[in-house]
């Protein structure tokens, strides 16, 4: 099996560089062979490359017929700077999996948007993190077609008792970046799956602003609220449910899980695929 590595956001700074050779390390040791973008590590401030190089580094990765999946390893800010520069007739009309996770989001959602096709919210460099012996274990059990290790997470109601709908969102403050273009994705009828890595009460409560200012809240059937790592770290007085519920109706369905997130311990999930919850 040979996979592509992307990095369509933020270029990996040094530190991180020897993460990359474990992973390939790793991803061998499950009979895996990568093929690395051309662009990851940083070169200049956080750009590994231009958007368009970064974005012809992915579109490589598309048009290799030997490649099954593509998993983007990077995060930050900067992969909608690729958005404008995919060629989207192709990944329509790929049967590649994109992976990614964080600011990847608004790729993924991208993705969804313009061609309907599904997505994974993960971070597969999980596998070289504090909790890398479960999530090796988890994607080895993919790879032999046991999705359930990876896919299937624990959730708890906070409101009402049932939802359903094709997922969209991710990241909060990623997934907002795509608001008011075309790379947004049509709400109605959706799950909204909402998570973060940083952001604070004040930051996380904005983005729910906006979120309901744009409507988003009268056209989802339900949210998902995954972990807000930072936000939790915080003895915030309110909780992200308690300020999400200053946004919605008292009969929007809204769970939760400890399980979708930036977690090292986090497992995956679909964008743009149907949910019964």
């Amino acid at each position: 099996m040979k996979v592509g590595l992307s990095a369509c956001s933020d270029g990996h700074v040094k530190e991180w560089v020897y993460q990359i050779d474990e992973l390939v390390q790793v991803m061998k040791n499950l009979g895996i062979e990568p093929v690395l973008a051309l662009h990851i590590s940083a070169k200049v401030d956080a750009f590994s490359g231009t958007d368009e190089e970064r974005a012809a580094d992915l579109m490589r990765l598309y048009a290799d017929e030997s490649i099954e999946a593509i998993y983007d390893i990077s995060g930050g800010d900067l992969a909608n700077g690729v958005l404008k520069y995919l060629d989207f007739d192709v990944i329509a009309g790929s049967n590649k999996v994109f992976w990614g996770y964080s600011d990847l989001t608004t790729v993924i959602n991208a993705i969804y948007a313009i061609t309907g096709k599904s997505s994974v919210l993960y971070q597969v460099k999980n596998m070289v993190y504090s909790q890398a012996d479960l999530q090796k274990k988890r994607f080895a059990d993919y790879l032999e077609g046991n999705t359930a290790s990876l896919f299937d997470f624990k959730y708890e109601f906070l409101q009402g008792s049932h939802m359903e709908g094709i997922v969209v969102g991710g990241n909060i403050r990623c997934l907002t970046k795509l608001a008011g273009t075309k790379y947004w994705p049509d709400m109605s009828g959706k799950i909204l799956l909402l998570e973060s890595f940083g952001g604070g009460s004040g930051q996380i409560a904005t983005l729910l602003t906006q979120l309901e200012q744009i409507g988003v809240f009268d056209k989802v059937t339900g949210v998902l609220l995954g972990t807000f790592t930072n936000y939790e770290k915080e003895d915030y007085e309110l909780s992200v449910y308690d300020l999400l519920k200053m946004h919605i109706s008292d009969t929007l369905p809204v769970a939760c899980t400890e399980e979708i997130g930036h977690g090292h311990d986090s497992k995956a999930i679909v964008i743009g695929e149907k949910l019964i919850l």
